[in-house]
């Protein structure tokens, strides 16, 4: 197993793509996954210098991290905007401090919340580094989604009401990132998912949103679901952290049967299967721990 180098930073400003790490997280063995970029330096780039990277790397996010006293400082970058979380780049962050730095919890100092992200190093089928990860959510809460908001998801969607499924109701959720869920009837309803991007991305801009959450509850313990994202330039992400943690808190305030952790799977649509575990604690509004494993992905192919 061979460490993750970290380059050394002549200037913070002249970073590019080759100098970002990229993970897969929440990967389903050594498959799928949600990829990520990781950039760790001495200090955070400027804010327009951090856009540009996240934007050429073209990644649902790329998290930048840097020292700070016992600590990280943390921040996302979407390839349009920033977020002010993302579970799978913290995931894939986790991995990298692992690999670089050794296994261990590491606090992070995040624009809005303070969390930890714990790695831990292993080795998967072929010799292949899979590193386990899990990260603390900042509080969760959640709240129903009013009317005209479900209805103008739906017409997103081309759902129709009784595709909802009642012991779910419509929420709009926060753990760490603004979420709207959304629980379908049926497995075939998830697959059917479409929508129209520019619209999406007004959607959810307009409600403060970073995605929705669409889920299906195969058993009280297992969801499938999808997360679509155009509020930050991507159509649908193939495993989601932060929106995972969010459907979790509001499952644990609606009293649903979790029995202390759900599982998930994300990405099959896609064609990038992904797996998610989210514990949930007793307290209402508490932090969620997710966890999974994490790949290394090979650096692009450069053009001559």
């Amino acid at each position: 197993m061979h460490p993750i180098p970290i380059a050394p930073r002549d200037g913070a400003t002249r970073i590019g793509v080759d100098d970002v790490q990229r993970i897969a997280a929440f990967s389903d063995g050594l498959q799928g996954g949600n990829p990520a970029g990781v950039w760790i330096g001495d200090t955070l780039p400027p804010d327009p210098v951090m856009q540009r990277v996240a934007s050429a790397v073209g990644y649902s996010e790329t998290a930048f991290a840097a020292p700070l006293g016992d600590g990280w400082r943390v921040r996302y970058f979407s390839p349009e905007s920033e977020v002010p979380f993302c579970g799978h780049a913290t995931i894939a962050l986790g991995a990298a401090l692992a690999a670089s730095r050794g296994d261990g919890v590491y606090p992070l100092l995040l624009n809005d919340a303070a969390i930890t992200v714990e790695g831990r190093r292993g080795v998967g089928a072929d010799g292949q580094v899979l590193t386990s990860a899990a990260r603390q959510s900042p509080p969760t809460r959640s709240a129903p989604a009013p009317p005209e908001v479900v209805a103008q998801a739906l017409a997103l969607f081309g759902y129709r009401p009784g595709d909802l499924d009642p012991r779910i109701p419509p929420a709009l959720a926060h753990g760490g990132a603004g979420h709207l869920v959304l629980a379908l009837r049926s497995r075939g309803l998830l697959a059917a998912m479409h929508y129209e991007f520019d619209a999406g991305r007004r959607f959810m801009r307009a409600l403060g949103i970073v995605t929705v959450v669409l889920a299906w509850a195969e058993t009280d313990t297992l969801f499938h679901t999808r997360n679509p994202f155009a509020s930050g330039g991507v159509y649908e992400d193939p495993a989601t952290g932060a929106g995972t943690a969010a459907l979790a808190g509001y499952l644990g305030a609606l009293g649903w049967p979790h029995g202390g952790a759900i599982d998930i799977v994300q990405g099959e649509d896609m064609g990038m299967r992904s797996r998610l575990r989210a514990e949930i604690g007793m307290e209402r509004g508490g932090s969620i721990r997710v966890s999974g494993t994490a790949r290394m992905l090979p650096a692009p192919i450069q053009s001559p």
